[in-house]
């Protein structure tokens, strides 16, 4: 589901414009920045203006002392510089596994688009699918990615039965790059924010019960705020969204948290614990008879969450307690349309979260029961790449969404929503 459509993200500029711009960051002037390098002043001075381009503002100005960052100009050195060493930390493993130890800088003879062509091929698994997603010839988008190759002296794609398909130091290597580019993508936000022109855009990954009540909320009172931002929202299993997470294609997941905690490139924040309740059609047997028992639940088929999520574990713990075997398999169903529907058609029952179905408890279409063990939660909270750093303005809407958790909190601790 799309909120808000992008303009889209600027292009990745030119990798070795950005070097030079860092050089002249670094070392404060045009002349001890093309010294360095071994260019001429005006080939520096023309890198500069492009990265300005690139980046839609005045990004230096000449003081007593020489250059001096603007504001904007600030905001996009350090995640340039930033994004730079993520590429040269990348690289190095790259040469260093393959025996290749690098004694001048390894990113010199790299090129922004050999870099694209290897997440391209990554992605799409084959070359020829590579160059139909980049609108490029498919002998130019092979030409790039071979020479990244021979750069790196590694193999980075091997021959199979089925064709050219990259290896898993092709892999790695393009989820650094993605994340390297997300940083210059974030500095272009950042620049653009303080122009005026725009502020980026965040994509949530939101799981059942975020999705339901708590993103859109946020979303709606930010989006409010601030219009010219735009918000993306993801759903699908947790497994997929987690990989956009930690390529950077997605910026924060909010949702059942994970435990033990899957990947150690990924931070989670618990916001809330999330009361589990019996759920079933407003017409079912048991609405109105109070907390089900054990013995009353054994009677009735369920849906069953998907398997190795956090809420299949409360599953199965409690239908190891029911002590006889159910007359028919559950129906395992991860979508709340097709469980509502599942619901309403038969007696079938089933564990989840009331704020998951909160506005199904408004509409009065299905009810909830209290759990047969009492009060019981799954943790509820915010995933992050360990390295984000967010803009100012997507803290902004982070800060919305843990806001709008601690609402969730408080209604569950006055001991709303209702049960049936």
């Amino acid at each position: 589901m799309t909120v808000k459509i992008s303009q889209g993200p600027r292009a990745t500029p030119n990798l070795r414009h950005l070097m030079l711009f860092d050089q002249v960051v670094r070392r404060g002037s045009v002349s001890a920045a093309a010294r360095a390098s071994h260019l001429s002043q005006p080939a520096v001075t023309q890198a500069v203006g492009q990265i300005e381009a690139a980046f839609g503002a005045r990004l230096m100005q000449r003081s007593y002392s020489g250059l001096a960052l603007t504001g904007e100009g600030r905001a996009a050195a350090q995640r340039v510089e930033r994004a730079l060493e993520m590429l040269r930390d990348a690289l190095v493993a790259v040469r260093a596994r393959a025996g290749n130890a690098a004694s001048a800088d390894v990113l010199r003879g790299i090129t922004t688009t050999q870099l694209h062509a290897l997440i391209a091929v990554v992605e799409e698994g084959a070359f020829a699918r590579a160059a139909r997603r980049a609108g490029r010839a498919r002998a130019a988008v092979h030409r790039a990615a071979r020479q990244l190759e021979r750069s790196l002296g590694t193999d980075l794609f091997e021959v199979t039965s089925f064709g050219v398909r990259p290896t898993r130091e092709a892999a790695r290597l393009a989820l650094r790059t993605r994340l390297a580019f997300a940083e210059i993508a974030q500095a272009q936000a950042e620049v653009a924010a303080a122009q005026g022109t725009g502020s980026g855009s965040t994509v949530i990954g939101a799981m059942p019960l975020a999705r339901s009540v708590l993103v859109p909320r946020a979303v709606l009172e930010f989006a409010a705020l601030r219009p010219e931002h735009a918000i993306s929202i993801l759903d699908g299993p947790y497994e997929s969204m987690l990989a956009a997470l930690r390529r950077g294609s997605a910026d924060v997941l909010i949702g059942a948290l994970r435990d033990p905690i899957p990947f150690d490139d990924i931070v989670q924040e618990h916001l809330f614990d999330d009361p589990l309740a019996i759920v079933v059609g407003r017409r079912h047997p048991l609405v109105g008879g109070g907390a089900p028992t054990l013995a009353a639940l054994s009677r009735f088929p369920w849906i069953a969450p998907r398997r190795d999520s956090p809420l299949r574990r409360h599953f199965d713990a409690l239908i190891e307690r029911l002590g006889a075997q159910p007359t028919l398999a559950p129906i395992e169903c991860n979508s709340l349309v097709a469980a509502r529907s599942l619901l309403l058609a038969s007696d079938r029952v089933m564990l989840s979260s009331e704020h998951q179905i909160h506005h199904e408890l408004e509409t009065g279409q299905l009810g909830a029961l209290p759990h047969p063990f009492g009060e019981v939660t799954r943790s509820i909270g915010l995933t992050v790449r360990r390295d984000w750093r967010p803009t100012q303005v997507q803290s902004q809407l982070v800060e919305g969404l843990r806001r709008h958790a601690r609402a969730a909190r408080a209604l569950t601790s006055r001991g709303n929503p209702r049960t049936a």
